[in-house]
């Protein structure tokens, strides 16, 4: 049996939303006509013209789909479904879910990467490098302290190990990676309300960079992304919540 176009599944939005609006509808797109991993989706003038919204719109919720790496794009031929959409029914919004997967994926990579980036770091590290990450930690968890965004303040300090760790091909990648994930101000996930359990871990992983002891460092990053990972899984079950 022929299955129906994707866009049969779309109607004009009353609300010309940039954020949840459009990213709903086209993940019930996804549902209702049965798309899988690898099909294609509707080209982006296509699913404006269908939901009512400008191109622009729709480019900025398919790449946010990217960021958490459900979509991939073809230049020049188009933008297919790169992972499982989880199920839109339950108490949680399904965006919430789809990013909470998202950060999911880019956990994995990061632990395989960060458990050898803080080794080499403790091993490598000057003593400039170890005294500017000791400083950079006291910033950032002065940031926190004061629920303010942290998102450059992290990035400095993480940043400053992935270059003691005396690679650039870890800064390269790990970069990118802090980079694949922009977070819309709606999201849960987002700087100031997300991750704020792990930042205590994060002075045991200055310490342990700082006297040289890689056992200290490894299991410190090891329990910051086993802290973020338990976090993401809790918003996945139970929906976001005000940060205590």
């Amino acid at each position: 049996m022929q299955r129906n176009s994707p866009l049969s599944y779309l109607e004009p939005l009353d609300d010309r939303s940039r954020g949840t609006a459009v990213l709903e509808a086209l993940a019930e797109m996804v549902e209702r006509a049965g798309l899988k991993v690898g099909d294609r989706l509707p080209p982006e003038i296509l699913l404006a013209r269908q939901l009512g919204v400008g191109r622009s719109t729709i480019r900025e919720a398919l790449n946010r789909w990217e960021g958490v790496g459900l979509i991939r794009r073809k230049r020049g031929v188009g933008t297919y479904l790169a992972a499982r959409l989880p199920r839109s029914d339950g108490p949680v919004p399904v965006m919430v879910r789809l990013e909470g997967e998202g950060i999911l994926r880019l956990l994995e990579v990061r632990r395989a990467l960060e458990i050898e980036v803080v080794r080499l770091a403790a091993e490598r590290a000057s003593a400039a490098q170890r005294a500017e990450i000791g400083r950079l930690c006291d910033a950032l968890l002065a940031v926190v302290d004061a629920r303010s965004d942290y998102r450059q303040a992290d990035q400095a300090f993480h940043g400053a190990i992935y270059e003691a760790s005396g690679n650039s091909f870890f800064v390269e990648i790990l970069t990118r990676l802090d980079e694949a994930f922009e977070k819309s101000a709606d999201s849960p996930f987002r700087p100031s309300a997300f991750g704020l359990k792990s930042f205590p871990l994060h002075r045991d992983l200055a310490d342990g960079i700082m006297r040289g002891d890689a056992d200290q460092a490894v299991a410190a990053v090891t329990s910051i992304i086993d802290t973020v990972e338990h976090e993401v899984r809790q918003i996945i079950a139970a929906g976001p919540r005000d940060p205590v």
